[in-house]
């Protein structure tokens, strides 16, 4: 009996342990922040001339090198709200659709805790930020504490405990180191670009801290209450849900023959760029007197004709839907949920290699051919690439195309015509919208499409992004069939 009391005792004597460990540490945060913050606040002297002293050095330092600053801003942004909202957004929801609600909510709270308390305690505390000689960046709003660092924190915290169940244990120890360097390497920028000080970087680590510590053990009590046991964190918040959220459980290899694979992809990707290459340099150079000409010079010339203030309001929102950061925005929301509905890489590769593939087509056409401008009024002013092919136009039709070709095959509900719909709508809004705008020929257009067709069209040869489909409609026995099979060949060879 004594031996039985012991084995029931020990999960509860170890997640007492933890637990009192959990909440020194996280007192101690609590409590380091909020000194700090009575320091900021009261402007305490020696806290004030250290912070100045120290943003000094740091624009000294990072000022005079364009190129390091260019790198300070891009691991900044890994900090952003809007990097942060997809952080937590997109993986709450592939928790949803992977049936796990509480880790969903957990994301969802912690992330949204952090949201609010960056702008509140700013407006508390009012704190300006650093004035340097150099300024190489700008930010606004108060200084205290810094919301980088704090989001970063707590958004790569939260997801971190959440799936780390999901990964090798041999590569649990390196994930969390990892997601510390990126955390530390966010707040340096923020006080090597001059927008914060080191006290608002320390502030937002242990105020950060202390909110994921807060919220990790209120989960943690939420098991223990329900009788679920307690791990360490270091095995994640919720070790069972480990298979259920992994990534691609059941897809052991993306591509059967991932050489062969390139080396079609490579050599298709020249004979594209020469079809691109012969057509842009006929319609460019060689098509007077051809319909195309016709086509190109009359075209421009009615879109021109016909502009009205309200005409041009709505041709300049519709052509947004096709430049860089609205494909990137797209593809960043409908990859990671093909990854939570369907668990395979492969599509998810096809709609990658699809906006790679048309992004390295178009700028490299682009180069060679190097057509004007329609010659009517360009609304958007000098661009940094010539007219054919229209990469807005070629980027929307491989975005919605790629999609289209992934959704449907892959549900009957009604909802998948509406893929089949928007890849019509958005390349054919786009492109009016391009032309209206004096920045594309029709035959520019044409190239989009030709691009598109040749790019897509290899790619699904190649990728095959719905062949597990294929595999699945395979029939499968399984071990109870195997018996039902063994019985029946036994009772086949008993004599009557």
């Amino acid at each position: 009996m004594t031996a039985v009391k012991d084995v029931t005792r020990r999960p509860i004597g170890h997640f007492a342990e933890r637990s009192i460990a959990g909440l020194v540490a996280v007192i101690g945060a609590g409590a380091a922040f909020g000194l700090l913050l009575l320091l900021v606040r009261f402007r305490w002297s020696p806290l004030q001339q250290a912070d100045h002293e120290l943003a000094e050095w740091f624009n000294s330092l990072v000022a005079p090198h364009h190129a390091l600053v260019t790198v300070l801003q891009a691991v900044t942004d890994l900090g952003g709200r809007p990097i942060l909202i997809w952080l937590v957004a997109i993986p709450a929801i592939g928790l949803l659709i992977r049936r796990q609600p509480r880790l969903a909510v957990y994301l969802i709270v912690t992330g949204v805790g952090g949201l609010i308390l960056d702008p509140s305690l700013k407006a508390l505390v009012g704190r300006l930020r650093p004035v340097v000689d150099v300024p190489v960046a700008s930010a606004p709003g108060n200084s205290f504490p810094s919301g980088h660092a704090l989001g970063s924190i707590v958004a790569y915290g939260a997801l971190l405990l959440v799936f780390l169940p999901a990964m090798a244990p041999r590569w649990r120890k390196p994930a969390i180191v990892g997601v510390g360097v990126l955390v530390v390497l966010i707040g340096l920028t923020r006080i090597s670009l001059g927008v914060h000080f080191v006290s608002d970087v320390l502030g937002a680590w242990l105020l950060g801290a202390a909110w994921l510590g807060v919220t990790a053990y209120a989960f943690r009590l939420w098991r223990r209450e329900r009788g679920k046991p307690v791990p360490p964190l270091t095995e994640g918040l919720e070790p069972e849900a480990g298979h259920d959220i992994s990534i691609a459980p059941a897809e052991e290899r993306v591509l059967a023959h991932p050489r062969s694979a390139v080396a079609e992809l490579l050599v298709g990707w020249v004979l594209v760029f020469g079809a691109l290459y012969g057509f842009g340099m006929f319609v460019s150079y060689h098509a007077k007197g051809t319909f195309f000409a016709t086509l190109d010079t009359e075209v421009p010339r009615w879109f021109a004709d016909r502009r009205t203030d309200v005409l041009t309001d709505v041709s300049w929102w519709w052509s947004k839907f096709g430049d860089t950061h609205a494909i990137l925005l797209i593809s960043l929301v409908f990859c990671p949920l093909v990854l939570a509905v369907w668990r395979r890489w492969r599509p998810v590769l096809f709609v990658v290699l699809a906006m790679v593939g048309e992004l390295t087509l178009f700028l490299a056409s682009a180069h060679v051919v190097g057509r004007p401008r329609p010659p009517v009024e360009n609304l958007d002013g000098q661009m940094p690439t010539s007219s054919f092919p229209s990469g807005h136009i070629a980027a929307t039709i491989c975005v919605w195309l790629a999609m289209t070709l992934i959704v449907f095959p892959r549900t009957d509900r009604w909802w998948r015509w509406i893929f089949v719909a928007l890849a019509v709508i958005m390349p054919a809004g786009v492109a009016t919208s391009r032309m209206y705008r004096g920045m594309h020929h029709p035959t520019d257009f044409m190239g989009a499409i030709l691009l598109s067709a040749l790019w897509i069209g290899l790619l699904y040869f190649v990728i095959r992004p719905n062949a597990d489909l294929a595999e699945g409609n395979q029939p499968a026995i399984e071990s109870e069939d195997v018996d039902t099979l063994d019985d029946e060949l036994a009772r086949a060879g008993r004599p009557d």
